[in-house]
C-alpha cells in the first residue's frame, strides 16, 4: 500500500507542522486562561486547588491543569511548554488510531488512520489553540484501543493499560470520556457477541486501576470543596466536587444549566462537521452512509469482515452530543478518531476492489479541495497579511514544489487521493502556524500589551484592572495575574498602572484619575474572524483599543 519512506515523510511533515505552531502566542480566551490556571498552581506551589482567575473553578477535572503544570516546572513558564502535554497526548492518539485501525482491520488501514487524524483540521488546530480536549482525546482512544484488545485477546496488561487510560480521560473532563469509550466498547461487544470477556476477575483488576488513576482528581475536588460546604460556586453552596464530576457535570451542559445556553441548534455538529473533518470530510459522509447500507444489507448480522465499533459509536455519540444546550466545535474532537478508522477503511476498501471511476471522482474532489487552499494560502500571504520578510517567499515556494511533485506524479489513484489531502492540511496548517496566526495575534491586546510592559520595565506587580472582563493573555506573558481592585481602593494610592478599555478610561476621569502617560494596542476578539477585519482596507474600523495608563 503505502511505503515506508512516503508514510514516515508525512508524519515528519505533521509534526513539523505542529512544531512551528508551538512557539505561537497563546489564544484566549481558553488557552491562555487555561495556562494562566496551571501558572499559578507552580508559582503558589497549590496543585489541589483550582482557580478561575479569583473564583473558585469547579467545570472541569485536574488532569490538564497538572500536566501543563508538570511541563512549567521543568521547562519554564513558556507558552510552548503549556503546549507539550496537548502535542503529546495527540501523538498518543494518533499511535492509538494506527493501533485499534491494525488490530480492527490491517496495518494499512492503521497507517491511513493515524495520518487522516493528524490532518483533521480540528485535531491541528487543538495542538495549538490548546484545551482540555487534546489530552482528552489521545487518553479516550488509547483506553478504547486497549480494551478493545482485551476484548479480542483476553490479556491482563490490555485491559489494565485500558483502565488507566480511561482513568486519565475522566479525570481530563470528566464523563464525556466514560460516555464515548462505554459506547465504543458497548457497540463491539454488541456486533461481536464477546460478552463474556468482562465476567472476568481481570474486569475487578480493571477496576481497581481505573479507581486509583482518578484518585488524586477525587482527592483534589473533595479537598477544595466537600469540605467546605460554605463555599458559593456559581450562585450555590454546599457544592460536593465528587457529586458534580460523577453525576451533575454532564447533566448542566446537556440542559445549559450552569453553563448557559449557547445554541438549541439540534444540527450544530453536522455543520461543524464539515470543516472540523476537512480535507477529509467527505470521504467520512460516503464512508458513513456506505458503511450503513452495508449493515442494512446484512440485517445487521455478525460478519468477521466488518467492525461496528465506528459506526454503531459515531451514531450514538453525535446523537447525544446533539441534544445538549451548550455547544462548541472542539466538543467533536473526541470523536476523530473513530471517523478517522471509518474513513482509512472505506479508503483501503476503493482499492481494495479497484473502484476506478468512484476514486476519479473523489480525486477531482480532493484536487478542487487542494486549489480552494492554495488560493487561501495566496490572499492570507499577499493581501490579509502581506509577506514582509523574503524568507517567507522561499518557504511558500518550497511547500508548492513539493505538492506540485505530488501532483505530477503518476501512480494509484487512492494513493494521489491521501497523499493530496495530507497535502492540502499541510499548506494551510504551515501557513496558519507560521504566517497568518503571528499576525492575526498583534491584534491581541494583553499579549501585545506585554510586550510593552516588558520592553518598558514597568513592575508586573504595579498593574490593576477594576473591571471583571478578564485579561489572560496580559496575566500569562507579565507571569503575574492582574490585581483587580476599586476605584475607592486607587485613590489611596500612588504611582501605579491601570490596564483599561476606552469605557474605563471615561470612568477613570469621571472619577477625577489623570495620567501622564498612556500605552495603547488594538484589540480585536481573534477568535471570531470577520470579513472586515481580513480585509486590510477595512480592518481598522473593526478595531478597538486597550490602554495601559501610568497614574502618579
Amino acid at each position: 500500500m503505502i511505503s515506508s519512506i512516503r508514510y514516515w515523510f508525512l508524519v515528519v511533515l505533521i509534526i513539523l507542522v505542529y512544531i512551528a505552531g508551538m512557539f505561537v502566542t497563546l489564544f484566549e480566551n481558553d488557552s491562555a486562561q487555561f495556562a494562566v490556571m496551571a501558572m499559578r498552581m507552580v508559582q503558589e506551589n497549590d496543585f489541589i486547588n483550582l482557580f478561575k482567575g479569583p473564583n473558585e473553578y469547579l467545570d472541569k477535572p485536574h488532569m490538564h491543569y497538572w500536566l501543563a503544570a508538570l511541563s512549567f516546572k521543568i521547562f519554564g513558564i513558556h507558552d510552548w511548554a503549556y503546549r507539550i502535554p496537548g502535542l503529546l497526548a495527540t501523538l498518543l492518539g494518533a499511535y492509538s488510531c494506527f493501533g485499534l485501525g491494525k488490530l480492527l482491520y490491517n496495518k494499512d488501514i492503521g497507517k491511513f488512520s493515524a495520518l487522516i487524524f493528524m490532518t483533521c483540521q480540528t485535531i491541528v488546530l487543538g495542538v495549538i489553540d490548546v484545551r482540555t480536549d487534546a489530552v482528552l482525546t489521545g487518553f479516550t482512544i488509547f483506553a478504547i484501543w486497549q480494551l478493545v484488545a482485551y476484548i479480542e485477546k483476553s490479556s491482563l496488561h490490555h485491559i489494565i493499560l485500558g483502565a488507566f487510560g480511561a482513568g486519565m480521560a475522566f479525570s481530563t473532563k470528566g464523563q464525556i470520556a466514560l460516555l464515548v469509550i462505554g459506547i465504543c466498547i458497548l457497540c463491539h461487544m454488541t456486533y461481536t457477541r464477546k460478552w463474556k470477556q468482562f465476567i472476568s476477575w481481570k474486569a475487578l483488576v480493571a477496576l481497581l486501576v481505573f479507581a486509583l488513576a482518578i484518585t488524586p482528581m477525587l482527592y483534589a475536588y473533595y479537598h477544595q470543596f466537600d469540605l467546605h460546604p460554605e463555599k458559593v460556586i456559581r450562585g450555590r453552596s454546599d457544592r460536593s466536587g465528587i457529586f458534580f464530576i460523577f453525576w451533575e457535570q454532564s447533566f448542566e451542559r446537556l440542559s445549559g444549566q450552569g453553563m448557559g445556553k449557547n445554541s438549541s441548534d439540534y444540527f450544530f455538529f453536522f455543520h461543524t462537521f464539515l470543516w472540523v473533518f476537512l480535507p477529509w470530510t467527505l470521504l467520512a459522509l460516503i464512508a458513513y452512509w456506505r458503511r450503513i447500507k452495508t449493515f442494512y444489507k446484512l440485517r445487521f448480522t455478525y460478519n468477521p469482515k466488518y467492525e461496528f465499533l465506528t459506526l454503531g459509536s459515531i451514531t450514538l455519540i453525535f446523537f447525544v452530543i446533539s441534544f445538549a444546550q451548550f455547544k462548541l466545535p472542539h466538543y467533536m474532537n473526541i470523536m476523530m478518531p473513530l471517523y478517522a478508522i471509518l474513513t482509512a477503511s472505506y479508503l483501503h476498501s476503493l482499492h481494495r476492489f479497484t473502484k476506478e471511476k468512484e476514486i476519479k471522482i473523489l480525486l477531482g474532489v480532493q484536487y478542487f479541495i487542494l486549489s480552494l487552499v492554495f488560493i487561501f494560502s495566496l490572499l492570507v500571504c499577499f493581501h490579509v497579511f502581506k509577506f514582509d520578510h523574503w524568507g517567507g517567499y522561499i518557504i511558500l515556494i518550497s511547500v508548492l514544489i513539493v505538492i506540485a511533485y505530488f501532483c505530477l506524479k503518476r501512480e494509484a489513484y487512492y494513493m494521489r487521493i491521501i497523499t493530496l489531502s495530507v497535502c492540502s492540511s499541510l499548506l494551510l496548517n504551515g501557513v496558519l502556524n507560521t504566517h497568518f496566526y503571528p499576525n492575526l495575534l498583534k491584534y491581541q491586546a494583553g499579549s501585545t500589551m506585554a510586550k510593552e510592559v516588558k520592553e518598558r520595565n514597568i513592575p508586573v506587580d504595579n498593574i490593576y484592572k477594576f473591571s471583571e472582563w478578564h485579561s489572560w493573555g496580559l496575566d500569562f506573558y507579565n507571569r503575574h495575574p492582574l490585581k483587580i481592585a476599586t476605584l475607592t481602593t486607587l485613590s489611596d494610592q500612588k504611582d501605579f498602572w491601570i490596564y483599561a478599555d476606552n469605557s474605563d478610561l471615561e470612568t477613570l476621569k469621571e472619577a477625577g484619575f489623570d495620567w501622564d502617560e498612556k500605552i495603547t494596542v488594538n484589540q480585536f476578539r481573534i477568535t471570531r474572524l470577520q470579513a472586515k477585519f481580513l480585509d486590510p482596507s477595512t480592518r481598522a474600523k473593526k478595531l478597538n483599543k486597550m490602554h495601559l495608563v501610568h497614574i502618579q
